[in-house]
């Protein structure tokens, strides 16, 4: 019998014939098949099947705006460091010519030949303000955002929006004047009426007099933040999904008894940037405390008192008479306001990552 020409082992079902003796170099097989998927292109009736994605470009638009974004962000960190450095930098030979503990004296004499200035009434007072601006102007804030989106009609909730908005606008020293002559009258009279009847509680003591004190200036830094806190909290309310509104509604929930169940829950990181928020406007405001508290360094409770001072005031009311060593010091305060803000904002962003990864395990 005659020798028959070698086959593939599905010759018999009409597979690809295999030529005899015919031998394929090292690698042209992977060399056919591309050669044979270009020539057939990218919808493949040939070898290569239904092709495929098309190449990245190397320097495309995505990239690019890539490139901006890691920019953008880049650069914030850089000048949060170099203010860091710069305020360093120059704080730190005023701090090695004072002659009084930095963190406990409750002066501010700089000027001296001996200075002595220290930080820990400023701190307190910064404090101090900001937390009761706070505590009067986030439960109003919550409930006219709660009115605004879940309450009002459509119209009035926008007109009122809008107007609360407005006062975002208002300058600083307007806020400022606005206290000092206007607002201190209602406020000293609360204040007697506070010492009169509360007088045996430390936070409404003392003999007067009345006027100029941290009550003043917190209930000033109170109007000043309740706008941001309200616009915020109202954003997040109306992201609240409807249907878990409806869910509550459906099962027979009260207006109240849903928004305290859907509403609140679901804004509560919202929320607490909000309030974040506001804390750091009160942090650092300047010109509106500088002209409604009384300027005085110590360490005490008493709320109606004239008296109070903070950072950022004490830095408007003193730096055009200081001397070098003087702005050293206050560039030093600068320092102290810088860190008390950056723990703020750290410690919000720790509290809305917690109950995010909380909310998303939950789900």
């Amino acid at each position: 019998m005659g020798d028959y020409p070698s086959r593939s082992a599905n010759a018999g079902t009409g597979g690809t014939p295999v030529t005899e003796g015919r031998e394929w170099p090292a690698g042209a097989s992977a060399r056919v098949a591309e050669n044979s998927f270009h020539t057939s292109g990218p919808s493949g009736s040939g070898l290569g099947g239904g092709g495929a994605l098309p190449r990245a470009r190397r320097f495309g638009a995505e990239r690019a705006f890539r490139g901006l974004t890691m920019a953008a962000g880049t650069a914030v960190l850089v000048v949060i460091a170099a203010i860091a450095i710069f305020l360093v930098a120059k704080a730190v030979p005023a701090l090695r010519a004072n002659t009084e503990n930095f963190w406990s004296f409750e002066g501010w004499f700089p000027n001296d030949a001996e200075p002595k200035f220290g930080i820990g009434a400023l701190a307190f007072g910064t404090v101090l303000s900001s937390a009761l601006a706070l505590l009067v102007a986030v439960p109003i804030a919550l409930g006219i955002a709660l009115y605004l989106s879940h309450y009002a009609p459509r119209r009035l909730g926008t007109t009122l929006g809008f107007l609360i908005d407005l006062l975002a606008a208002v300058p600083s020293v307007v806020f400022g004047l606005w206290g000092r002559e206007v607002f201190i009258n209602p406020v000293r009279d609360f204040s007697v009426w506070l010492n009169e009847y509360f007088s045996w509680l430390p936070l409404f003591g003392g003999d007067g007099p009345f006027g100029r004190s941290i009550l003043l200036g917190a209930l000033v830094l109170a109007i000043m933040v309740l706008p941001i806190i309200t616009s915020l909290s109202r954003e997040v309310f109306l992201q609240t999904p409807t249907a878990n509104e409806e869910a509550a509604l459906a099962l027979g929930a009260t207006r109240w008894e849903m928004i305290r169940t859907a509403v609140l829950p679901y804004g509560r990181p919202g929320i607490i940037a909000a309030v974040m928020l506001g804390l750091g406007r009160a942090l650092g405001e300047t010109i509106a405390l500088a002209l409604t508290l009384g300027i005085t360094f110590g360490i005490s409770f008493n709320l109606i008192e004239n008296g109070g001072n903070t950072i950022a005031a004490n830095i408007a009311n003193a730096f055009g008479e200081a001397n070098e060593t003087g702005r050293g010091a206050l560039i030093a305060s600068g320092l102290v306001l810088f860190a008390i803000t950056l723990i703020v904002n750290i410690t919000a962003r720790a509290i809305i990552y917690r109950r995010r990864e909380f909310t998303e395990s939950a789900a």
